[in-house]
């Protein structure tokens, strides 16, 4: 099997042309026709991601974040950036990411995932694109049941493995409806205020975009990585759907940079 198998399977739920104008997704280092030997599924490609490949027998990584956004200039091992992809072309193992295409699509997709963790039902995309209402970003669910600001916050940190939540002030009012969006999801706010969400669970606020939220929802910041976390899950089980005897494997590696004391 070559890796190009392996990337046609992910490519078929989540196309490189829903990415955003902005994102590098796509096989951004190796040979699509070299035969593969295994997978390592992870957030983030660094110089560890490379290693850990190595030594698990994988030469392709699959990663949610693209380790390239803008042109290379030199190769000469100044940034983490220039190390990864140096060291991924010395140990021949490709590095493939799918990033804000597999954020835009609805099943399978990186917030279907999170509503899936914290137990959304009757979800539909947040913001549709006109001409497909399942492309799109973000995601709005119900709970099954209401429950109190304070019970849901403590519910998402449960579901989301997060001892720290920054989020507007409890407004007295049952959640019910939810709306999600894996990464930075500030972008979102004024759809989820449009849908009438009570929360809305996502990352990378910052101090004067929590204002914006007016009272009318609770904004709920878990962080980036704890937002995307389980995608590697959500990529190694696409894989294994069809190739359920393929060497697949998790990273070991938490690459979270922030860090909370």
């Amino acid at each position: 099997m070559k890796i190009s198998d392996i990337l046609s399977v992910l490519e078929a739920i989540a196309p490189p042309h829903l990415q955003e104008s902005y994102d590098n997704a796509g096989l951004i280092v190796g040979n699509p026709e070299t035969k593969a030997s295994g997978v390592l599924f992870c957030l983030d490609s660094t110089e560890a991601m490379v290693e850990e490949a190595v030594a698990k027998g994988c030469n392709l990584v699959v990663a949610h974040h693209p380790i390239v956004f803008r042109g290379l200039k030199r190769f000469n091992g100044a940034n983490y950036v220039e190390r990864t992809v140096m060291l991924a072309l010395r140990h021949d193992v490709a590095i493939y990411a799918i990033h804000t295409n597999l954020d835009n699509v609805y099943h399978k997709g990186v917030n279907a995932k999170i509503a899936e963790k914290i137990g959304l039902i009757d979800t539909r995309i947040l913001a549709p694109r006109p001409t497909d209402f399942e492309i799109g970003a973000g995601l709005l669910g119900n709970l099954p049941g209401p429950m109190g600001e304070a019970e849901f916050l403590e519910h998402i940190k449960k579901s989301l493995k997060t001892n720290c939540i920054r989020h507007t002030a409890l407004r007295g009012k049952p959640v019910r409806k939810v709306a999600v969006c894996g990464g930075a999801g500030s972008f979102l706010l004024s759809e989820a205020l449009r849908a009438k969400a009570d929360a809305f669970v996502t990352a990378d606020f910052k101090y004067h975009e929590f204002f914006d939220a007016e009272g009318k929802l609770v904004i709920a910041d878990v962080g980036h990585y704890e937002s995307e976390q389980f995608t590697i899950e959500l990529l190694r089980d696409i894989v294994q759907e069809k190739f359920p005897t393929f060497a697949l494997h998790l990273t070991n590696l938490n690459t979270n940079p922030v860090f909370y004391c």
